[in-house]
């Protein structure tokens, strides 16, 4: 895609919506951090349906301590792969308090060092939590990249490197959540809604739907990443 055009693209997505943000629900850095781990091939809807009563009762990483294990695994067992994931936010949370005082790092190798968090969790956490100008790549972003022609790429992490070489400055706080929510009820991956899309003039997508295609099949549920 040409300067000029991602320019333009990210233009008209922030005219669509202007105040962009993450649907995980979170009230500081330690329970985004946790929210996230936890997101991992899960919903937002069904983690923040597990966060809510817990972040009722969990703000920092030493309560987390304090709760243990075995009723945190009580609080997320809702949640894929909770065991692993429980076990992941108990060890993290044990670091954050005897290495980092309790507080969520901010620099990546040091959230990259916590069990259970990647390079796109990392990623979230920086952006997100702390206004960092990071773009994590998740399935929908990669998706939405590669379809379009914005950012073609293998691996995620090579939509990620053309992303934060090619997205304007002024665009990339909020780029990841655009890419994100464009893609989850948009650029959906059985059937994106290509009448809906404020951007497709700008696609490089050969095969869009029209307004008949979106009327004949029922609707696609929605993965969340």
């Amino acid at each position: 895609m040409k300067p000029a055009d991602i320019e333009e693209f990210f233009r008209r997505l922030a005219a669509d919506n202007p105040a962009p943000k993450t649907e995980l629900e979170f009230t500081n850095p330690y329970t985004l951090l946790v929210a996230v781990v936890l997101s991992a091939q899960a919903t937002d809807v069904g983690v923040n349906r597990a966060t809510g009563p817990l972040f009722q009762v969990v703000q920092t990483p030493q309560q987390m301590l304090d709760l243990g294990e075995e009723k945190l695994r009580h609080y997320i067992r809702t949640i894929g792969l909770f065991n692993t994931k429980a076990r992941n936010v108990m060890k993290l949370s044990e670091i954050l308090v005897s290495q980092h005082g309790g507080e969520v790092p901010r620099k990546r190798n040091e959230l990259e060092a916590l069990p259970g968090v990647g390079r796109k969790t990392a990623n979230v956490v920086l952006n997100v939590a702390f206004g960092q100008t990071t773009i994590a790549v998740d399935t929908h972003i990669f998706r939405v990249s590669n379809r379009t022609g914005l950012a073609r790429g293998k691996t995620p992490e090579e939509v990620e490197r053309k992303l934060v070489r090619y997205v304007p400055a002024r665009w990339k706080p909020h780029a990841h959540h655009w890419l994100i929510l464009h893609g989850r009820y948009i650029c959906k991956a059985r059937k994106p809604d290509c009448p809906a899309c404020v951007v497709r003039d700008l696609c490089a997508y050969p095969d869009k739907t029209t307004e008949r295609d979106m009327l004949e099949d029922p609707p696609v549920p929605v993965s969340a990443g």
